[in-house]
């Protein structure tokens, strides 16, 4: 008799911890569930009290709570201290361009090659998609990247191997991300809906760093995408042919001719002249009062023949 109840007793002891495990589970399960319909909120910053509103999410971002964290365990971080030394004493976190103070490089008297992929140095597309704006002026203003198409979400990778110098939030960049590269480059990564990596933090090419967004000053999703060479820019289609997504070469040999439209944005700051639209005034009146084009006009103001001009707007003239 004692042996039957004894049996009794343990049979209802195990079917009592299967009853706590599968309540246990299942509340997992529901709470997953209903994070599924939650909206993801998507903040440029936590001084913003505004807030983008993303259609991305990560289902594995949800269900990592069940699971323990290992996100950490392949990060390779370095000190500043070491970096410092690594790279001339010239790292911060903070700053975005270094070394543009030093000197004029657009005045550098050697060429300096860069090697940009090798047996040893891998290359990746940042995003493969068409280019809504390119390298160069843009109306009054320069710009000094490239800006590719993406939805909000699309992976951005690192484009060669390097270390994170800059993740954070940037008036007018947004969520930005900045790598040094070991081949002396720099690659900016803009407008991110989030960062995918910490500073200091060791990355390869082809990497997931970020989140494709637009954050910052952006009227829509794209990647506003830079590659500086000691805080100068260079145009990126110097060095990547992006219909293809490949390397125009190999290396690239870097001189001052590599820099020239810093010398002819200094010309323009000097030589630029505006003109504020009365009312009648048309592009030929303007031309003529200004000893130009209309042609020549509407190349510097983005425009067509055919734009209705607002009074009180500024043109670019000369």
């Amino acid at each position: 008799m004692q042996i039957i109840l004894k049996k009794i007793k343990n049979k209802s002891t195990f079917y009592i911890l299967v009853n706590i495990l599968i309540l246990l589970f299942s509340n997992n399960l529901v709470s997953a569930q209903e994070k599924l319909r939650e909206p993801i909120y998507v903040y440029e910053s936590q001084s913003d009290s505004s807030n983008l509103v993303s259609d991305f999410f990560d289902i594995s971002d949800i269900l990592s709570s069940l699971f323990a964290p290992d996100t950490l365990s392949s990060v390779i971080l370095h000190s500043n201290d070491s970096l410092n030394l690594a790279f001339g004493g010239e790292w911060s976190n903070d700053i975005l361009f270094l070394f543009n103070k030093e000197s004029d490089i657009s005045k550098m008297e050697d060429s300096i090659l860069i090697i940009l992929k090798d047996e040893k140095n891998l290359f990746s597309s940042p995003k493969e998609g068409p280019i809504n704006s390119d390298f160069g002026w843009r109306r009054r203003r320069f710009h000094y990247g490239i800006d590719i198409d993406l939805n909000i979400g699309d992976t951005v990778k690192s484009t060669f191997d390097g270390i994170v110098r800059v993740s954070k939030w940037v008036s007018g960049y947004g969520n930005v991300i900045i790598v040094r590269h070991f081949n002396g480059l720099e690659t900016l990564y803009g407008h991110l809906t989030c960062s995918k990596v910490l500073p200091n933090q060791e990355v390869k090419a082809g990497e997931l760093i970020g989140l494709g967004g637009s954050t910052g000053r952006s009227t829509g999703p794209h990647l506003h995408y830079e590659i500086r060479y000691k805080g100068s820019p260079l145009n990126p289609n110097q060095l990547i042919n992006f219909k293809t997504a490949a390397l125009v070469k190999d290396s690239i040999y870097l001189s001052k001719k590599s820099f020239k439209y810093i010398s002819d944005i200094k010309k323009a700051a000097t030589t630029t002249k505006y003109y504020k639209v009365k009312p009648g005034d048309s592009l030929s009146k303007i031309a003529v009062k200004n000893g130009t084009s209309v042609s020549n006009l509407c190349r510097l103001n983005g425009i067509k023949q055919t734009s209705t001009l607002a009074v009180g707007r500024t043109l670019r003239v000369k």
